[in-house]
């Protein structure tokens, strides 16, 4: 069976008020991400993976972690910043997984454990056929 995508985001990063360059950086971290979100790359290899500086990284995370699309853990002793997607941006093994992690990231969300994505809403839906008007609501 195929891996799924949470369409939480992927849905909607056509309203995200966020850079292209941040846009396809997020693809990146979807696809190194673990099942479930985890990333386990450090921000200095993913600067090395992605053919860019470590100062670089940081901007294009910027943005995705302001929209609480990219979660910073705390660090329980590693030096450096971990990271890991949003369980609802987060890519999964299959659909009932996908499921029972939304169910539980919900849960966390009401009680607080959890921070909600910052994702605009729609102000219209997109059109059914022909080209989208890519522009931020």
């Amino acid at each position: 069976m195929a891996e799924v995508l949470s369409p939480i985001v992927s849905d909607r990063i056509w309203a995200v008020p966020v850079s292209g360059a941040a846009v396809k950086f997020l693809q990146y971290l979807v696809f190194r991400s673990e099942f479930g979100g985890h990333l386990p790359v450090r921000q200095k290899d993913m600067a090395k993976e992605y053919g860019i500086t470590p100062q670089a990284v940081s901007l294009l995370m910027a943005p995705l972690c302001d929209l609480k699309i990219v979660l910073r853990p705390r660090n329980e002793g590693r030096q450096g910043n971990s990271y890991r997607l949003h369980p609802l941006a987060a890519k999964y093994q299959n659909h009932d997984d996908m499921e029972a992690a939304f169910r539980h990231t919900l849960d966390a969300i009401r009680n607080g454990q959890l921070p909600n994505l910052e994702l605009p809403s729609y102000t219209t839906a997109p059109p059914r056929e022909g080209k989208p008007n890519l522009q931020v609501a």
